[in-house]
């Protein structure tokens, strides 16, 4: 298999990898524009403009868009996170100028119809409502308000309602202006694909658009605070953030290893303690998430109104602890997890496609697997303590409760314990 990288006059970016033996193949567009790109106003834009990417172009209706996907047996969707905007389709192989087509024109002649707008427009308040009909996932948009407070990247992705509401046609065009010139997409391919017939097509469809200075993200800082709802349901939900490294920064990989350690499995530190020993929760995770210039290391639980408290003091004890004695062999196990869910993902040409983008945007370039597996294995247990004492005691936190939270410590408890 073998990666191959391109780029057109106007800076429009090509990367593929030929997967041997393969019938199928992913393929998308990546627009670096996501929702830390948005000004306070825009909040909620880039997923809005997602969504209305499928109801309709200059060439096509939004029946006939998921109909060429789905005519030939394919996938097409989108998602937005906090830095991309991401359209793709999975397909066989002699369909992929089909998908390519149908993608490009998605991404390039959206006609934003009124009426569509307002159809859209009540699906995604549905979407709105639909998340704070959910606990654990409502508790992460207040952990990332009150980790990035008063920032583009501590809002929530959907936007709020209200300004939700108000999004009008000459909004959503205003930000595709701002946002999809050529320099900020990448076309990412993975599976039965030739790199130069992608290139061919690339030319052809995006060839002609005028490269435009990006607008460049606001530098993110770690503010911390805490978010706490009391509300009547069945469990207290716990989240806690901490700062950790960027995605550019080397020690990611020590803090991916000391959170899967500490919680990323059944044999981890969180699982056996909190669950296993003392069946004080079903779900207790930890993981380490990361943008460009900052990071977050979170665990969260749902436990009982009264054993919230006591779930929250194991956490911090157990964090504490881990500094002091994190073993070789947990590390070691740690490492394989981390390899081994690396590797099995890019089994799937969808996963290898997103791979391909992501290090792109992050890099400009994509790194062997020998690089990244080498960066892994040179983690040390040494190191590992060391970044373990970092969360333990020093990185700034943020807190998040939601539910029958009463009797949960606030932020300034778990500080205190953590200092002690």
């Amino acid at each position: 298999m073998t990666v191959r990288q391109d780029q057109l006059k106007n800076g429009f970016r090509i990367v593929s990898e030929h997967m041997p033996g393969l019938q199928s193949a992913a393929i998308g567009i990546w627009v670096t524009a996501g929702g830390r790109h948005e000004r306070i106003e825009q909040n909620g834009i880039a997923h809005f403009l997602e969504h209305m990417a499928f109801k309709g172009t200059e060439r096509r209706t939004a029946l006939q868009i998921a109909e060429a996907i789905e005519d030939v047996g394919g996938y097409i969707n989108a998602y937005t996170s906090r830095e991309v905007t991401a359209y793709y389709a999975r397909v066989l192989k002699d369909d992929v100028a089909l998908a390519m087509d149908v993608i490009g024109d998605i991404v390039l002649n959206p006609v934003f119809d009124p009426r569509e707008i307002e159809v859209e427009r009540g699906v995604i308040l549905q979407e709105i409502g639909q998340a704070f009909d959910t606990p654990d996932d409502v508790i992460f948009d207040w952990l990332q308000e009150q980790s990035y407070h008063n920032q583009p990247l501590g809002r929530t992705i959907l936007g709020p309602s209200e300004r939700v509401s108000t999004f009008s046609r000459d909004d959503l065009s205003g930000f595709v202006a701002e946002h999809y010139g050529p320099d900020q997409m990448i076309l990412s391919a993975a599976g039965a694909v030739d790199h130069d017939a992608l290139m061919e097509m690339a030319e052809q469809m995006f060839g002609h658009l005028k490269p435009r200075k990006g607008l460049v993200a606001d530098p993110a800082r770690f503010t911390g605070g805490e978010a706490r709802q009391e509300k009547e349901l069945e469990q207290a939900h716990f989240a806690l953030a901490l700062e950790s490294p960027g995605y550019r920064d080397d020690e990611i990989y020590t803090a991916q290893i000391y959170s899967t350690a500490l919680g990323g499995g059944m044999s981890s530190r969180l699982f056996q303690e909190v669950r296993e020993t003392r069946g004080l929760c079903y779900t207790i995770f930890a993981q380490t998430g990361a943008y460009a210039d900052t990071g977050t290391t979170t665990i969260y639980a749902g436990t009982s109104s009264d054993q919230v408290s006591e779930l929250a003091s194991i956490t911090i004890d157990e964090m504490k602890r881990a500094a002091e004695e994190m073993t070789p062999e947990e590390v070691a196990r740690a490492r394989a997890q981390m390899k081994a869910g690396m590797l099995m993902g890019l089994e799937s040409p969808s996963n290898r496609a997103e791979r391909l983008a992501r290090l792109v945007q992050i890099w400009g370039r994509v790194p062997s697997l020998a690089d990244t597996v080498a960066k892994i294995d040179a983690v040390s247990t040494k190191d590992v303590r060391k970044f373990a004492e970092q969360m333990a005691v020093h990185a700034p936190a943020a807190l998040a409760l939601y539910g029958p939270v009463s009797s949960a410590p606030t932020l300034a408890e778990l500080q205190e314990r953590r200092a002690a």
